[in-house]
């Protein structure tokens, strides 16, 4: 039994392997996030937290789990290149926003509070940083020389998938972090933010990835193939996903806040069209 998915060489096999690892990072995710909820609501007699939160939180932490565990963490780890990029896809762009969009503001405000993390939550808040970090992660996670040394070892493994789910916290902080005052009050801001973080900038590496002649990763070239895609066609489709595979998650964001903006400066306008009528119109005039 493995403690969780590393490349291992052996040739691929739809058996299931137990990793108890992956398990106790899902627990660590579940329990205190339950525990806490439990918590407040003896405390204060109040959930604490909506339904679609519960929703949101559960479901971040589920595809966390799919993610991770067999088969696509094994595949990720030590066989597909497409895979690997399938999971960093599902950390950064579905699993870090399910999770803080899940997450109440007290909670938040709790956990920050008793790590005090209140001085590191608001520079990681503020675009330009969450945006570099995030970039920065990206690259060097994607280093063939650190793919190919970390996926042979639990640790390494497991330090691949923090930073993933760590960056794709970070990045999202800007736009839905939990703690509202932290998030960036003007939209043409996150909207730019959005599109060049997660839009824009990974289609440089993705581009390396996609037109490459021969395959980067050693760990993938010369894993036991698991299906019939070769090591270069299985890098093209890794390639593909990291240039495109967040666009079904950004744009639809992106629309929305639109729409948002769009409200906000006609709800703006209508006051300030309102207030100058007020002060045109004398006091005697008033019935």
């Amino acid at each position: 039994m493995d403690w969780w998915c590393t490349a291992t060489n052996e040739p691929w096999s739809w058996e299931w392997r137990a990793y108890p690892g992956i398990w106790m990072a899902v627990a660590l995710l579940a329990v205190p996030f339950l525990l806490s909820l439990r918590r407040h609501r003896a405390e204060t007699g109040d959930p604490g937290i909506t339904n679609r939160q519960k929703w949101q939180y559960g479901g971040g932490v589920v595809v966390f789990w799919l993610a991770t565990d067999w088969p696509v963490g094994t595949l990720g780890a030590g066989y597909l290149a497409s895979v690997h990029m399938l999971q960093w896809m599902l950390y950064t762009s579905i699993v870090g926003p399910l999770l803080l969009l899940g997450t109440p503001e007290w909670m938040a405000e709790r956990f920050v509070e008793r790590l005090h993390l209140r001085a590191a939550m608001t520079k990681l808040s503020r675009p330009l940083v969450a945006g570099v970090l995030f970039n920065v992660v990206l690259a060097a996670t994607h280093a063939p020389v650190a793919v190919d040394r970390l996926r042979v070892s639990a640790a390494g493994s497991i330090a691949l998938d923090v930073a993933w789910v760590l960056s794709g916290l970070i990045v999202w902080l800007p736009i839905i972090s939990p703690i509202r005052s932290l998030r960036s009050k003007h939209y043409p801001v996150k909207i730019v933010y959005l599109f060049l973080a997660l839009g824009v900038m990974p289609m440089i590496p993705g581009g390396f990835l996609t037109f490459a002649t021969y395959p980067l990763y050693a760990i993938f070239e010369l894993a036991p193939r698991a299906t019939v895609l070769s090591a270069a066609d299985d890098q093209v489709i890794a390639g593909l996903l990291m240039k495109i595979g967040s666009i079904p998650v950004i744009w639809p964001v992106i629309a929305v806040m639109f729409v948002r903006w769009a409200r906000q400066e006609s709800a703006a306008d209508a006051a300030a069209e309102a207030a100058t009528l007020a002060e045109a119109i004398p006091p005697a005039a008033v019935v």
